[in-house]
């Protein structure tokens, strides 16, 4: 997939910046959302096509002042315009919503616009621009962003070639051996992973976006009664990665009480720190009935919350999962699902990427010795989907890649991401 290139030396190619670019060739309006510091406002500086566009940022005060006071006003600078973090007004949607109404014909791309929040979860934001608007979320980096390839796994790779010639496409790497435990404190936010090269200072910064965290962006979406109890919450969650979730023994673990939990547990999805993973099945609504299982948007900051010296297994398959969730957002077209599939009888697989095409099976594990045992998951659901099947990955961190099973490959994790 092909990345824009950096217009600044330093600049990082960004797998969102292609996405951007064809939602900005269809839509009025585009809105770029993530957690803070994944590089949204770089990423709209940067890209060529919007270098002559006026830029205005609502961590501006006289900005923020304006957006409250004349919010039409604000959005009727320019015939062109890029407006950051929106979400700390949520005036400025519906500013943004009339002018795009007003305007016949519709001019693509008039809009861009960013948010460290999920504007179609925010109970404060009633406007969605729907029919208006393409949203282009920015994840942390993946691994093939900070070698600088503005790209995710070799995910559509493996789905658009037949599982009989994986062995061949998956053979070369496309980076180097890596460390996975050293990738996981690092994380994918641009400064800890590329520009801090100490634990210390990357502890320090870490610190730093909890305390912003909790004490200002937080409150831009919601009131937080304690802050104290929502990084409890944080921690617990932390500790619970990749388990399925369950919120009333979370609220138990933390001292809130249930409903102060859920809401809070939804305001952290709403703001791009916890990932919530559906489960797979064949009846759709009952993915949404099921419990969904719990992983961190940042894998380095997941382990400073929970305070935890060394990356666990559940690291690793969080370090999968949010690539392939990059991976999966920069595809405006044809987007598959990603979800986990798990039986009554304990029998799971990590990761299920639906697709047109078929069923992708991801297991990971963190060991240099795949065994039989670790692929009864995998088997299990082949077995139970049969020919819906493309195959199934079992990522360990070991050297070697080999067919484990019929349609089963086993390799090694960089291989893919």
């Amino acid at each position: 997939m092909a990345a824009y290139p950096p217009t600044q030396p330093g600049i990082v190619p960004r797998l969102a910046g292609r996405a951007l670019r064809q939602a900005m060739d269809v839509m009025p309006v585009v809105v770029v959302i993530g957690a803070r510091q994944t590089g949204k406002s770089t990423l709209v500086q940067t890209l060529p096509e919007l270098a002559a566009r006026p830029y205005a940022t609502l961590d501006d005060l006289d900005v923020l002042e304006t957006a409250r006071l004349a919010p039409d006003d604000l959005v009727r600078r320019a015939p062109e315009l890029i407006l950051d973090e929106v979400q700390r007004e949520a005036d400025v949607v519906l500013a943004v919503k009339r002018a795009v109404d007003e305007a016949r014909p519709r001019r693509p791309g008039r809009f861009v616009l960013t948010g460290s929040a999920n504007l179609l979860l925010m109970n404060r934001v009633s406007e969605t621009l729907a029919g208006r608007a393409t949203y282009v979320p920015v994840w942390p980096l993946t691994r093939q962003e900070q070698l600088g390839r503005g790209t995710a796994g070799r995910w559509s790779e493996i789905i658009e070639t037949p599982p009989g010639e994986w062995y061949d496409l998956l053979r070369d790497a496309p980076g180097p051996a890596a460390d996975w435990r050293e990738l996981a404190r690092r994380g994918g936010y641009p400064t800890p992973a590329l520009e801090l090269g100490t634990p210390e200072q990357r502890a320090i910064w870490f610190a730093g976006y909890v305390k912003t965290f909790l004490e200002r962006d937080l409150q831009d979406l919601a009131t937080v009664e304690n802050i104290i109890d929502f990084r409890r919450l944080m921690r617990v969650a932390c500790l619970r990665l990749g388990n399925v979730m369950n919120k009333s023994e979370m609220a138990r673990d933390a001292g809130l009480t249930q409903p102060t939990a859920h809401r809070y547990l939804n305001l952290l999805e709403v703001s791009f720190q916890l990932i919530s993973l559906p489960p797979y099945s064949v009846n759709r609504t009952s993915r949404l009935i099921k419990s969904p299982k719990a992983y961190w948007g940042d894998t380095g900051l997941a382990l400073h919350l929970a305070d935890e010296p060394e990356p666990r297994g559940a690291h690793l398959e969080n370090l999968v999962l949010t690539d392939l969730i990059a991976w999966r957002d920069s595809l405006l077209v044809d987007p598959p699902q990603v979800l986990f599939w798990r039986t009554s009888a304990g029998r799971e697989v990590d990761f299920v990427v639906e697709h047109s095409r078929g069923l992708l099976a991801v297991e990971v594990k963190a060991t240099t010795r795949p065994r039989r045992s670790d692929i009864a998951g995998l088997m299990a659901f082949r077995e139970e989907y049969g020919d819906a099947v493309l195959g199934g990955l079992l990522l360990h961190t070991g050297p070697e890649i080999a067919w484990l099973a019929p349609g089963i490959l086993g390799l090694p994790w960089w291989h893919v991401i």
